[in-house]
């Protein structure tokens, strides 16, 4: 099925268009718009959602009507974010699924429910790094040039790639959870394979310069502060440094592998998130840091348009915050000072 692909920023606000499905953006889950990033979404991910409610294509697409359709300028379109993920990607792929055989079949469940572990931040941390398809998907987007939408198409379509190669293999009978022998054997795979193990390394260097703390989060429940211990990272080259953070006994002041991750893209992007297996999270953070936004944005003169995500919504509950989408006014260093402030020990 030919299609198109627009890209939003993340956060936008979307409402139901013809002929297009908005996938992983739109803070609406309805008809049209499948998206998990706004309070009153279930706890899943785009994909999962779309499997779980299948309905959410086929009450906007007739699977029929589509199946039938002959003119080439009536193309379908998806919007999704920039910097398409694994989430956005899978989501795609399975909406084509569901309107090319209007059904949820066990191979689409089961690309679900990986995708509901990737973006989540909950692949087992005993799996082979080297031998999933996230890692592998990430090892692809690392050696891409291409920019702005580009480069985000370019994204979608080695995504899909290997979402089709992911399901025809399942099909046949192979797992695709971890699978070494699956990727070897197919070169753009194996080269993808080679890079993750090369990264791991890249890691190690890193990961040797960042900042190292103990912070005290606020647990799940929010009855006590549970320590933590946090990895502080400016611009590292590491693709897959979030999964090897978690997993490093060696460098983590506790022994117990780094819960919580701030990363710093130049001074236009900060990311901060925690490990689900720690049972905490930054609720409240995200308000301390948008305080802080707004007054300096007011002292500069400077509209504030866009807010710090602070990740709520029920998938990832408060357990990820991002930058505003026009740029965050605050510097690294007034990052970690409010960061400080929020993990002290009680």
């Amino acid at each position: 099925m030919d299609f198109v692909c627009s890209f939003v920023p993340y956060g936008e606000v979307l409402t139901p268009e013809k002929d297009t499905i908005s996938l992983d953006v739109g803070m609406k889950t309805v008809p049209g718009v499948i998206d998990h990033h706004h309070p009153e979404a279930e706890p899943e991910c785009t994909a999962s959602l779309l499997v779980k409610h299948p309905e959410l294509i086929f009450n906007h697409l007739d699977p029929t009507e589509w199946a039938k359709r002959q003119d080439p300028a009536k193309k379908l379109r998806f919007i999704t974010h920039r910097l398409p993920d694994f989430d956005a990607i899978a989501s795609i792929f399975i909406s084509l699924k569901l309107l090319e055989t209007g059904q949820v079949d066990a191979t689409l469940a089961e690309l679900a429910s990986y995708t509901k572990l990737v973006d989540s931040a909950s692949l087992p941390k005993s799996i082979d790094l080297t031998a999933t398809p996230y890692s592998i998907l990430r090892a692809l987007f690392a050696v891409m040039k291409k920019e702005g939408d580009e480069g985000h198409l370019e994204r979608v379509e080695e995504g899909l790639r290997l979402m089709r190669f992911l399901y025809s293999k399942r099909e046949e009978g192979y797992e695709f959870f971890e699978n070494r022998p699956l990727f070897a054997a197919v070169d753009r795979y194996e080269k993808a394979m080679r890079r993750v193990e090369e990264d791991y390394f890249q890691y190690l260097v890193e990961v040797e310069r960042f900042a190292k703390m103990t912070l005290y989060l606020p647990s799940g429940d929010g009855d006590r502060k549970i320590p933590v211990d946090a990895l502080l990272c400016r611009n590292p080259k590491s693709f897959l440094l979030r999964e090897w953070a978690k997993r490093d006994l060696s460098h983590s002041l506790r022994g117990e592998g780094f819960g919580f991750i701030l990363t710093a893209f130049g001074s236009h992007r900060f990311i901060l998130g925690v490990d689900p297996e720690k049972g905490v999270n930054l609720r409240g953070l995200g308000d301390l840091l948008n305080e802080k936004e707004a007054e300096k944005r007011k002292n500069n003169q400077r509209p504030f348009l866009f807010r710090w995500y602070d990740g709520n919504c029920p998938f990832f509950n408060f357990r990820i915050i991002d930058s505003p989408q026009d740029g965050p006014s605050l510097t690294f260093q007034e990052i970690v000072e409010l960061l400080l402030q929020f993990g002290a020990n009680p």
